[in-house]
């Protein structure tokens, strides 16, 4: 069985999303959980790959920058 740590629910536009942070005998993971028109989607990434996972959807948001939507776009610094 799972604990729940954290968990946040985000809806945008018709998509739910919820991204809860647990735990259970084999360790502590992110679960993010997407469902839309009935369907459930979710990926898990366990704890010891978070750092190398928010890394690479920050690399990828700057690649994307110009792209983006201004208020989601990441900022030079």
């Amino acid at each position: 069985m799972d604990n729940i740590i954290a968990a946040q629910e985000l809806q945008v536009e018709r998509k739910h999303f919820y991204i809860e942070y647990r735990e259970n005998g084999r360790g502590r993971f992110l679960r993010i959980t997407e469902e839309a028109h009935g369907r459930r989607n979710t990926i898990i990434v366990p704890s010891t790959g978070l750092a190398e996972f928010m890394n690479t959807l920050d690399e990828v948001l700057h690649t994307a920058g110009s792209e983006l939507p201004a208020e989601v776009a990441p900022t030079s610094v």
